[in-house]
């Protein structure tokens, strides 16, 4: 299973991508160590720096790859990856750690990961 990160991989330039082999999760980002199901699409994580609370997936829509969700057994299957730290479900279905600290915290991808907006004004988006 590979963690579909996108959050974090999108904005690496073409020519960093040879660095990427052998990916790990940033040592700076705070890393997932727990993780319980709760009612109602949400689930309780706790992270690395002592951040921890319920995450509400309730907004997500429920149909594509997210139709799983509608039985809520499966929800209840959520875990953390070994190989990425992130929460997944059986599939190939995850959400990134760093989207999952954003959805606690409320910060933003420019708190969160200040280089990134580097990468995004040397391409022109910003």
């Amino acid at each position: 299973m590979s963690c579909n990160c996108q959050t974090t991989t999108a904005f690496i330039p073409l020519d960093e991508i040879d660095d990427m082999r052998g990916w790990e999760p940033s040592p700076s980002l705070p890393r997932l160590i727990a993780a319980e199901p709760r009612e109602g699409f949400r689930v309780w994580v706790k992270f690395d720096d002592g951040e921890e609370g319920e995450v509400d997936y309730s907004d997500i829509p429920r149909d594509g790859v997210f139709a799983v969700w509608n039985d809520p057994e499966f929800f209840k299957q959520v875990r953390i990856s070994e190989e990425f730290k992130c929460l997944e479900w059986p599939g190939e279905l995850d959400f990134c750690p760093d989207a999952t600290y954003m959805r606690l915290t409320g910060k933003t991808v420019w708190e969160l990961m200040p280089k990134t907006r580097k990468y995004l004004e040397n391409a022109g988006t910003v």
